[in-house]
């Protein structure tokens, strides 16, 4: 499917990075269809180092050269940017944007030409072929471009289609999700220093325990709450932590995180 598309990647940062080795190591297109652009002959230089891969500093003309543009660049660049590209641009050409809060309506009004716009929120873990991915259609973009995306960014984790409303809330849930996590992990880790292992083993124990709970969610089927259940035996251990979270107010902490989290990402709009 993918032998003969070209697609260029302006920005070469962390995640750009990781959805390009993801895209290359999984075979699903080969290096030479693969542009890239850098705002600097430094980063262009540096990136080329790390992916194996010419980059240039030429968005213009890597936008000519490409059939899907993916924009990795951060939320107050992309006008910019869009601006900078926009005579390059056609109606047979498919932006990609993995910018938080931009709308799909904001670049098309930017590019001034019915172009077919696919707004992605990716994650970090797509670092290690684990990250979570969300896609959303502009009003020019068709079945098929949706459909093209999501084989893409699966290539490096899970990917899913909602309706651009719901990205917001895919933000604060997958996009900004690693953080809250990574918390979670280091405070139950320092948690099991308090009980005597080492920040090494509780930092294992902390984080394979969260992989492990999320794969049960995933591969089970079950609910959460029942999956709870299943570990929390009547006048056990998990229970006693249990209500310790619930008095603490976590759950609601965890959520009110998640709120201000897609608040601050509808803000980002251009």
């Amino acid at each position: 499917m993918t032998k003969d598309i070209k697609i260029g990647f302006i920005g070469a940062g962390t995640m750009g990075k990781a959805i390009i080795k993801g895209l290359i190591n999984t075979g699903f297109i080969d290096k030479q269809n693969i542009y890239v652009s850098e705002a600097t002959p430094e980063f262009a230089e540096l990136a080329s180092k790390d992916l194996g891969l010419a980059v240039t500093c030429d968005n213009k003309k890597l936008a000519q050269s490409s059939d899907f543009i993916v924009l990795c660049v951060k939320p107050f660049y992309m006008k910019e940017v869009i601006t900078e590209i926009k005579e390059e641009l056609a109606e047979n050409k498919v932006l990609i944007s993995i910018a938080a809060g931009i709308t799909t309506e904001s670049i098309e009004k930017t590019a001034q030409i019915n172009v077919p716009v696919v707004r992605v929120m990716p994650n970090t873990p797509v670092l290690v072929g684990e990250g979570m991915s969300a896609v959303a259609k502009g009003k020019y973009a068709k079945k098929e471009h949706a459909e093209f995306v999501i084989e893409m960014f699966s290539k490096t984790g899970k990917c899913i289609e909602v309706k651009e409303k719901a990205l917001n809330a895919v933000t604060g849930i997958s996009g900004s999700g690693p953080a809250f996590a990574y918390l979670i992990i280091d405070a139950l880790a320092d948690g099991g220093v308090k009980q005597g292992l080492t920040k090494h083993d509780a930092l294992i124990l902390a984080a394979q325990t969260l992989i492990g709970a999320g794969k049960m969610v995933l591969e089970t089927g079950k609910h959460p709450s029942v999956l709870k259940d299943e570990v929390t035996t009547p006048g056990g251990t998990t229970i006693e932590g249990l209500n310790v979270l619930e008095n603490e107010g976590v759950v609601p902490a965890l959520m009110k995180a998640v709120e201000k989290t897609a608040e601050k990402a509808e803000k980002l709009s251009l």
